[in-house]
């Protein structure tokens, strides 16, 4: 069997308001989003996460179980689940976050035999951070960042702190995966695209900001040598700039749309994307469509489709 991509964060319990202003429970948690979405694909995955000791745990593993996603990593932790209550207006979700995140230990020979290791979300925000950067720092996977940040992360924490750790993350990262919400809430003054620049600057090699209904804008490697009095946001005649338009269909709740984007990407970087402008274009284009595919179906973790689903080939 290939060696498993990692994938590292948060598994909760989503409590999601229902029309009669109950809540219901779901498993969520963007990681385990994605690691369930990139095991669904087919990808060998294995999740570093912490979960508690109470039935919600037992209802968290059993998804990932039946998704295919390896259980070896989820370190049990006595006491509760972390819960994110998620209110609606429209399809769009709005988080508050309740409990604190298990930290679990991290085995370095798994990570270095990884095609591609995940990090991102609340998880970097809390002293979970600490597991993230150990893995980061070890070499031969690809490295795929998606902030995946909430309003209330920059309330508590602080942008500026929020930023640094983004900009951590993302100088190292063969892939950064940017939503136009986290852009705005990161640099307010600077379009999404101007972000996306200013963080690939950075040292991130290929950009992918999701906008949403407007489809995605892929940025890849610089092409040539920017001139030093541009400023890091502008666009230059040496960058490649790609838009992609998204795939038309029902929404019904966006929630896990650009976790399904993040698992779509390290699918295709683990059965071997070529480092090309071509190739690139056809995964964004088909991460766009496992997007459409989320959209279409209620409950995040649980709308992953399988690669059958999804009708056009890599």
């Amino acid at each position: 069997m290939p060696p498993s991509a990692v994938v590292l964060g948060e598994a909760l319990i989503d409590l999601l308001e229902q029309p009669d202003g109950s809540f219901r429970p779901a498993v969520g948690g963007a990681p385990l989003n994605v690691a369930v979405g990139l095991a669904r694909l087919g990808t060998p995955t294995r999740l570093v996460t912490g979960v508690g000791t109470d039935p919600f745990a037992a209802t968290i593993l059993g998804l990932l179980s039946a998704s295919g996603v390896s259980l070896a990593s989820v370190a049990e932790v006595t006491g509760p689940s972390p819960l994110a209550v998620a209110s609606f207006q429209g399809a769009e979700p709005s988080f508050s976050f309740y409990g604190s995140l298990p930290i679990p230990a991290l085995d370095a020979a798994i990570v270095a035999e990884a095609p591609v290791v995940y990090c991102g979300s609340i998880a970097l925000l809390t002293p979970f951070v600490d597991v993230a950067r150990a893995a980061w720092a070890i070499p031969g996977p690809q490295r795929i960042f998606d902030p995946n940040l909430r309003p209330f992360l920059l309330a508590s924490s602080g942008v500026d702190r929020v930023r640094e750790i983004v900009e951590e993350f993302a100088a190292s990262a063969d892939v950064l995966k940017l939503s136009d919400a986290d852009a705005r809430l990161l640099y307010p003054h600077l379009s999404p695209v101007s972000t996306a620049l200013r963080l690939r600057s950075l040292g991130a090699r290929t950009v992918v900001v999701t906008l949403g209904a407007g489809g995605a804008v892929l940025l890849r490697p610089d092409r040539g040598a920017r001139p030093s009095a541009m400023a890091d946001s502008a666009i230059h005649s040496t960058d490649t700039v790609i838009g992609l338009r998204t795939h038309p269909g029902a929404v019904v709740d966006t929630t896990g749309c650009g976790d399904s984007v993040s698992a779509a990407l390290m699918h295709c970087l683990a059965s071997g994307l070529p480092d090309e402008d071509a190739a690139w274009i056809s995964a964004v284009q088909f991460a766009l469509r496992v997007a459409a595919y989320v959209a279409a179906r209620p409950g995040g973790a649980v709308a992953m489709p399988p690669l059958a689903e999804i009708p056009v080939p890599l």
